[in-house]
């Protein structure tokens, strides 16, 4: 029997829309399904490194940051500089948009729809099923192969892949028109907020993106007021009165997941995998690296017609971040349970090897091992304030 597709992708986010793009110019027919009016509250930073491996375009960054500055409980600000070099910030509309755009012009076929179910013909070949309008007509395309990008609540995952489940940080954000003059805030600086009355154990963010900015929170307590606390956050941090463009919330997960893929034609990728890194809760560049690993696994089975082929795509991510995952889960498991221990973690921060080694694994998405002595400075140091023998 025909297939409509090799492969569909149901999410259009940079996870999605990366797969979609390198299966697409691979030489397959790609269906990239994704449901419309969907923004993810995001902090919209890129490293370097991303915009390297993914060829991301100048015209794509609002802003480009030179520097952080972390917050403590008491109010201490210890300002982190970038060195050489900076961070880009996006706006997720306008650059998720780019994305899925970027996969058509590569030969993939782009459809608004909402994801419904899978359904298996008799010949056992995949078939998704989705809706254009609430409550609408269904629609079905068969497929050799699945990838869900389809979100932390991911519907493919809960439908294909059994024990899937992970841990979630409920993230929300107001993105408000930038002031033109304000004494504390600086449009290449990112503001990082470590304080238990704005989040009990996460962080709280300004992060500049040009003409606006994006004021957010993130809490895994559900029942934490996220709203008020970024209201407490734009008061004190003087950008109360200014104006509110939009307002967005969303699970954000912590932990990858234990499994990827279903053993027979489904793998999924990006926040559907879980791949949002602890205590920083970065995105965007682990899910458009999952996204390409998932579409080389696809690539393997799709050659093949061996189901074993998709386990790649973890294994593969978790080779090359599984390590930096590990090192961040226990700094948030450490760092942000009290705001005694936030505010060793902001002073750890003054420290020049942290901000150096800081840097250079977050620039280039790895940890740095050519520094021996720098780490067991840090790693003394870092003792020294667990303990509380150091100042």
């Amino acid at each position: 029997m025909k297939h409509d597709f090799d492969v569909v992708v149901v999410g259009g986010g940079p996870s999605g829309a990366t797969a979609a793009t390198d299966l697409a110019r691979a030489g397959h027919h790609v269906l990239l399904l994704d449901r419309a009016g969907r923004i993810k509250p995001c902090g919209g930073a890129i490293p370097p490194r991303l915009i390297k491996d993914f060829e991301i375009p100048d015209h794509l960054l609002v802003a480009k940051a030179t520097a952080a500055r972390m917050i403590a409980p008491s109010a201490k600000a210890v300002e982190m500089p970038v060195g050489d070099g900076f961070v880009g910030m996006v706006d997720r509309e306008v650059f998720d948009e780019w994305l899925r755009a970027r996969a058509a012009l590569a030969g993939a076929e782009r459809r608004t729809g909402t994801f419904e179910r899978i359904e298996r013909d008799a010949d056992g070949t995949a078939v998704i099923v989705y809706s254009q309008d609430r409550g609408g007509a269904e629609h079905r395309v068969r497929t050799r192969a699945i990838i869900g990008c389809d979100g932390a609540k991911s519907g493919i995952a809960r439908q294909a892949i059994k024990g899937a489940k992970t841990k979630f940080v409920f993230a929300y954000h107001e993105v408000v028109k930038a002031p033109a003059a304000h004494f504390d805030y600086r449009p290449e600086r990112c503001d990082v907020v470590y304080q238990g009355n704005i989040s009990p154990d996460f962080y709280g963010w300004v992060f500049p993106h040009g003409e606006t900015a994006s004021i957010g929170v993130g809490s895994a307590n559900k029942g934490f007021a996220l709203r008020d606390s970024c209201t407490r956050l734009r008061e004190q941090s003087g950008l109360a009165g200014c104006e509110t463009i939009r307002r967005e919330g969303a699970p954000i997960p912590l932990k990858p997941l234990s499994r990827w893929d279903n053993g027979r034609d489904v793998v999924v990728a990006g926040d559907a995998a879980g791949v949002v890194a602890p205590a920083s809760g970065e995105g965007i560049y682990y899910a458009m690296s999952c996204g390409r690993f998932a579409a080389e696994s696809v690539t393997q089975f799709l050659a093949t017609g061996k189901p074993q082929a998709l386990r790649q795509a973890r294994k593969r991510f978790m080779r090359a971040h599984g390590r930096v995952f590990w090192v961040l889960g226990i700094m948030q498991h450490f760092w942000y349970r009290s705001d005694k221990r936030r505010e060793r973690f902001v002073t750890i921060c003054e420290d020049k090897d942290v901000q150096r080694l800081t840097w250079q694994a977050y620039m280039n998405k790895e940890l740095v091992r050519a520094e021996p002595m720098a780490h067991v400075r840090v790693f003394v140091k870092d003792m020294g304030h667990l303990l509380g023998l150091t100042a």
